[in-house]
């Protein structure tokens, strides 16, 4: 039976988003085909997958750049995320005392921070690494305060019947619990960590996919904005369905429980 339940699996996991791709290029096509539009406004997929290669190695080193600013901010938010929420459900007084604190600066639109990032920090890419962290940081946190803070009472009066200390309930009980909650946040947060990372390279333009598109604006290359722009699309599928696969792995009886 289980034989039989791998290729519709498989089909699930890979087919269907490779079926959902092709249909949405081919409609994007049908688009730019049936209303004869100017590439200058919307380039056909052709004229992006020659913007491409047109220049690969110059586009492929901006990825780089925006796939690093993006990797290292994302893993300072998940670690002082992860922390902070930890210190937070352990304590009811230092919630109350920090969260509201917490919640004022995520209020703070990120884009208007970006001038001030630049003043105390500088134009290099430690102004991007900040912008990743200030987007990712709070989903991170509240994701995984909901799940640390949700874990069902029998569960906590079946480890205090069993002697367990605080340590211990909390790794065998509160964080498996609280593990489908915290890969949300970690899954909304890949997509914001790429918008953080543009966003400064979109304030401070010398490296990275940002600057390509910024600079295509400026030189009327549409096209290669695009070609960009399918770059970033395709780098924040890898990293949602990477932490996708990593919550398979980390808590394969999630789905279970809550399908």
């Amino acid at each position: 039976m289980t034989d039989n339940l791998a290729p519709s699996q498989r089909w699930r996991s890979v087919g269907l988003p490779a079926l959902g791709a092709v249909l949405a290029v081919t409609l994007w096509w049908l688009v730019t085909w049936a209303f004869d539009i100017d590439p200058f406004f919307l380039p056909a997929p052709m004229d992006v997958v020659d913007a491409f290669l047109r220049l690969p190695g110059y586009l492929a080193e901006q990825a780089w750049v925006t796939f690093l600013e993006t990797i290292i901010g994302f893993g300072i938010a998940a670690v002082g995320g992860l922390l902070l929420a930890v210190l937070l459900a352990a304590s009811r007084t230092v919630e109350r005392m920090t969260l509201p604190f917490i919640a004022g600066i995520n209020a703070v639109p990120k884009v208007a921070l970006a001038p001030l990032l630049l003043v105390w920090i500088g134009f290099g890419y430690e102004t991007k690494v900040v912008m990743v962290v200030l987007l990712c940081f709070f989903p991170i946190l509240v994701s995984t305060m909901a799940g640390l803070t949700s874990t069902p009472s029998d569960l906590g009066e079946l480890a205090r019947s069993l002697s367990a200390n605080w340590w211990q309930t909390f790794v065998k009980v509160r964080l498996p619990w609280a593990l489908p909650q915290l890969f949300v946040g970690l899954k909304v947060a890949t997509s914001l960590a790429i918008i953080g990372a543009i966003i400064g390279e979109v304030i401070n333009p010398e490296a990275g996919l940002g600057s390509v598109i910024a600079s295509s604006g400026q030189s009327a290359d549409t096209p290669l904005a695009f070609a960009a722009l399918t770059m970033l699309a395709v780098m924040g599928a890898v990293l949602f369905y990477l932490m996708a696969g990593l919550e398979r792995l980390l808590a394969p009886w999630a789905k279970a429980i809550t399908s």
